[in-house]
């Protein structure tokens, strides 16, 4: 269940506030379904009118007190979702590190090849090394069918909305070496509790995720020989021996003299010194943005202060940890704030105080969320106004969320069917629509992967694109009818559309009822003509005129 504290109660907006609104009751009812969840289930918009749409949105608001039973039990499937990082290196080792613990073993039997180095394996070794990539493969399967099962099923649709939004904006990288292991923790203890809790508890969690460190790694981020080290200045030898040391131990790599490992690994051994990388994403994409006001020099102080943020070896648990040794006690100027000397891990957590309460991440964090639940042009007045509530509740995600969605924009005409789906979004809208049973296995992430999203799979640090216009041209436009006409068929896991049908009384009815049924089912009661005359007809022209 979430940890999320129950919100305190707050006012319901006055009718001051709700003349405002441009959109119809229906409209407000169908934007919310559409804004705050994954899509309206078959009886849901009943619900939300029964209860009103604004006690509906506060109650979302607060998802520790929605029992959310079937979501906990689902969860049941995923078993190396609740495994830490030293449990599943112990399960599923990289292949990588299996091949050089029997290559240094071939080599002090004197069973190896010398004179062309290669490597001789049994057919037990081979099976080893195939059921730890098959176990790899299952680690990150499980995670991406997890993320599309609970956005299905889960009562709890906000919060969901807001761990799908957090892990975009703190993207990693799934493919990235031993990243995969750390992914279940990264969204179980790092996103998903404070999704809607304040911003500032996100950002250290998120800066002291084994996931982030990896990634972007920091956790090779070392003191430069020239300056101070906290503990001491270790020789560039001494570094490099530590550094080598830190990945044997951490990802089962073969003990000093073995062979080389793969690239991934390989590249982990290497000692870069500062590295610039987490420093620099925290600014451009985690806090200030690109235009916050940031200098290159800026970004080198991050960096220093974060030197020594790094991972544990996994039979240590393989969380977060601060080594003294590798930090660069030396004075900092950060935004003009002066980080003293001789401190340790201090540094990092007072550069995270500056960025969070900075009138530069208030807009910024305030204009990604206009713009996911708005318009893909946020309207500037209400970005001002959702900044102004971050600066003055310390960066309270929950009540930034508010001041959005008791809004004239939220519920303006201009905003009503102005958001275009990412391929997460109508795979599992359309899930949601049909009252689909969840699936347990990799089959429909792999299908919103087809559509152009691999889930935990986006290589940059920028995550995927927040605008429709990134989702829509003529291959993605053919995707999207192929996946209509598969979802059609029944060739999606879950999906019975018969059964769908007669829960909503459609299989009796004659066509054209059965067309004003799915209308009003599917799309609200609102189609143009042209979307009714597809329905009607079976035709679509867009394919026709697709190459």
């Amino acid at each position: 269940r979430s940890t999320v504290a129950p919100a305190p109660a707050q006012p319901l907006p006055s009718a001051a506030e709700v003349a405002l609104r441009e959109q119809t009751a229906d409209q407000q009812i169908r934007q919310a379904l559409n804004r705050l969840t994954f899509g309206p289930r078959p009886g849901d918009f009943e619900r939300v009118r029964a209860m009103g749409v604004d006690r509906w949105i506060a109650m979302q608001l607060d998802p520790a007190r929605i029992d959310d039973h079937a979501a906990d039990a689902l969860m049941a499937h995923f078993p190396t979702l609740s495994m830490s990082a030293a449990d599943l290196v112990r399960e599923a080792p990289p292949p990588a590190a299996i091949i050089a613990q029997k290559r240094l073993a071939q080599r002090r039997a004197g069973t190896g090849a010398p004179s062309n180095g290669r490597l001789v394996l049994t057919t037990e070794d081979s099976m080893q090394i195939r059921r730890a990539r098959q176990m790899a493969q299952r680690i990150v399967g499980e995670l991406q069918a997890a993320k599309v099962a609970r956005a299905v099923v889960s009562e709890r649709q906000l919060q969901e909305v807001m761990v799908d939004f957090w892990e975009n904006h703190f993207n990693v990288f799934a493919g990235k070496g031993p990243e995969r292991y750390f992914l279940g923790a990264y969204d179980r203890e790092t996103i998903r509790p404070y999704a809607l809790g304040k911003f500032r508890d996100l950002l250290e969690a998120v800066a002291k995720s084994p996931a982030m460190l990896y990634y972007l790694d920091n956790w090779e981020s070392t003191v430069e020989p020239d300056r101070p080290a906290l503990a001491g200045r270790p020789t560039a030898r001494g570094r490099y021996a530590l550094a080598r040391a830190r990945t044997r131990r951490r990802f089962g790599a073969a003990p000093v003299g073995a062979a080389r490992l793969d690239s991934a690994i390989q590249a982990s051994r290497r000692t870069r010194g500062l590295n610039e990388n987490y420093g620099r994403e925290l600014l451009e994409l985690h806090t200030l943005g690109v235009d916050g006001g940031y200098t290159q020099q800026d970004v080198i102080a991050a960096a220093r202060a974060f030197t020594g943020w790094t991972i544990a070896r996994p039979r240590e648990g393989g969380s977060f940890v601060f080594r003294p040794a590798m930090h660069d006690a030396g004075v900092k100027v950060f935004l003009g704030d002066t980080l003293k000397p001789g401190r340790g891990i201090e540094d990092g957590e007072q550069v995270l105080d500056i960025v969070a309460r900075s009138p530069a991440t208030a807009h910024f964090i305030a204009t990604k969320l206009v713009r996911r639940f708005v318009s893909d042009s946020p309207p500037p007045a209400l970005v001002k106004r959702a900044a102004a509530t971050f600066s003055r509740t310390d960066g309270d995600i929950r009540e930034v969320l508010r001041t959005i969605f008791t809004s004239p924009e939220f519920f303006s005409t201009a905003a009503y069917k102005a958001k275009v789906k990412s391929p997460f979004e109508l795979v599992v809208s359309a899930l949601r629509a049909v009252n689909a049973e969840p699936d347990t296995t990799p089959r429909t992430a792999r299908v919103v992967a087809w559509l152009g999203q691999p889930l935990f799979a986006h290589r940059d640090p920028n995550g995927y694109p927040e605008t429709g216009d990134a989702w829509i041209n003529t291959g993605a436009i053919l995707n999207r009818i192929n996946f209509g006409l598969a979802f059609a068929a029944g060739r999606l896991p879950g999906v019975s559309l018969p059964r769908w049908q007669h829960q909503i009384g459609l299989d009796t009815l004659p066509p054209d009822q059965q067309v004003d049924g799915v209308i009003r089912a599917v799309l609200g009661g609102e189609a143009s003509p042209d979307t009714r005359k597809v329905l009607e007809s079976g035709e679509n022209p867009l394919l026709a005129s697709l190459p």
